[in-house]
């Protein structure tokens, strides 16, 4: 049965009001949750971006339900420091948080100053840190040296199951790529027969049999009027295409370069309606490819009218 989950968004609500709505989402009947791990929104106009990692342990005592978190090591944080910190919240509530692991945007990882690479060199980083998650999860000293460097680093408190590493993404070849090692799959929702082929492409290397879940970006309003000025005015950064996503590093530039996408492209990133039946389609449509959680993200600030319509029409799908 596909569990219909909350996406927390950092970049759009300040920490102490994202507490209060991952626990209005558990109340009203959604079944799990999913957050991000920002340094930056991706507009000014969200305006926020709390530390997720600090917030993920209020969130995980405020509620009961499992909750994922997607971060990218290897940058910002140092891949043994980022597996501390899913030891930990994994030793205090165990078997309810996974970890979804990406090779990163240039908006939250460039911070470091250090050079920001093409796409398959964030990748072989990205499987070096995989390895050092495991060798510690497992009780390992590590010392490794190559793209990152880690010196007999080993950690004391870890939870009895290992947390689970996803791999997370938007492609077919990333999606394969992630098959090979990933313990699960994060990604984006959407039409659907784009979602079956990144579907495919993970199961189809590596990944058959493994949890899925899928982020379903949506804008619903009492009226169409509405409806598409939120989307418009939240996500029209977002859903900048190509590699301008990972590659640029400010809130401003999304800004600049997001005045460029058109109403229709942004329908192709954000489901708009303001009828709950059309967007209890678009669900049904997605649990045929039988994921373990849909995780909706609402991408208005109408938050509690969302969640309100969500639990009289869209957390139970048949």
């Amino acid at each position: 049965m596909t569990l219909i989950g909350y996406h927390a968004s950092h970049e759009q609500f300040a920490p102490s009001e994202l507490l209060a709505l991952v626990t209005a989402a558990e109340r009203a009947g959604f079944g799990c949750a999913k957050s991000s791990d920002h340094f930056h929104p991706w507009s000014e106009r969200q305006g926020q971006s709390g530390f997720a990692w600090s917030w993920l342990g209020a969130a995980m005592q405020a509620t009961s339900f499992g909750i994922g978190m997607i971060s990218a090591p290897g940058y910002r944080y140092h891949p043994a420091v980022l597996a501390q910190a899913a030891a930990t919240i994994g030793e205090m509530f165990p078997d309810r948080l996974w970890l979804s692991l990406g090779s990163g945007e240039a908006i939250n990882e460039a911070i470091t100053g250090q050079t920001w690479p093409e796409k398959a060199e964030r990748n072989a980083r990205l499987l070096e840190c995989v390895d050092i998650f495991r060798a510690l999860f497992a009780g390992e000293t590590v010392t490794h040296r190559g793209r990152v460097t880690v010196i007999e680093a080993k950690l004391y408190s870890r939870p009895v199951r290992p947390v689970p590493l996803f791999g997370a993404a938007v492609t077919q070849a990333t999606a394969a790529f992630c098959g090979s090692w990933a313990d699960g799959l994060l990604t984006t929702g959407g039409n659907i027969d784009r979602v079956r082929q990144v579907v495919d492409a993970f199961r189809g290397n590596g990944g058959e049999g493994k949890p899925i879940h899928i982020q379903h970006a949506l804008s619903w309003a009492p009226d169409e009027e509405t409806a598409l000025a939120e989307a418009l005015d939240q996500w029209s950064a977002p859903s900048v295409g190509g590699e301008a996503a990972w590659d640029l590093r400010q809130p401003r530039d999304f800004d600049i370069v997001g005045q460029l996408v058109t109403e229709d492209e942004l329908r192709k990133c954000v489901a708009i309606s303001s009828d709950p039946g059309r967007h209890r389609a678009d669900i049904h449509s997605l649990t045929e490819l039988k994921p373990a959680a849909i995780h909706l993200h609402c991408v208005g600030r109408n938050q509690r009218a969302f969640i309100d319509m969500a639990a009289r029409h869209l957390i139970t799908i048949d």
